[in-house]
């Protein structure tokens, strides 16, 4: 075995984050989440939720006794994980990190029911009401209210990694 030093690996972290104006506009495209709360054992319960946004945050609509709410009801922490791409190079994504806000005012509720429900299935007009309130049937919302953000868009790498 060789007493060479092995070359450190060269630390490419900042050129890869992205700007505010990058989240935002990479959020708003049309992508699934994975949330992850802490269940009563403490084990992460992580699932795949479409989201949108209530009130410029984050949010998504789960039925009240869902296992998601139970944990956020007993412990707000929530992180979720927004990410794209096929190959190394394309590779994009955030994580935001934060506490839970269950919101059960109805207002509020069909805010972020009608921006998932434009978000995944089509433009929300007066006809797609019913389909709507029948999405939000039972439901509460879960905002996140965001406390750090991660990210990373290996496209800035321009293929030297």
């Amino acid at each position: 075995m060789s007493d060479t030093p092995k070359p450190a690996g060269i630390k490419q972290r900042n050129k890869i984050v992205m700007s505010q104006e990058e989240i935002d506009a990479f959020l708003q495209e049309r992508h699934s989440m994975t949330m992850s709360t802490i269940a009563a054992d403490g084990s992460i319960h992580s699932i795949a939720m479409w989201y949108g946004f209530l009130e410029g945050a984050v949010g998504i609509e789960s039925k009240a006794k869902a296992q998601k709410v139970v944990n956020l009801r007993r412990n707000p922490n929530m992180t979720v994980l927004v990410e794209d791409g096929e190959t190394y190079e394309t590779l994009r994504g955030v994580t935001l990190i934060g506490k839970a806000e269950i919101v059960e005012d109805p207002d509020r509720i069909w805010e972020l029911g009608v921006s998932v429900f434009s978000r995944y299935n089509a433009p929300y007009t007066e006809e797609m009401k019913p389909f709507v309130e029948l999405m939000l049937n039972k439901r509460v919302v879960v905002k996140l209210n965001v406390e750090k953000t991660i990210s990373w868009d290996h496209r800035k790498l321009g293929g030297s990694y």
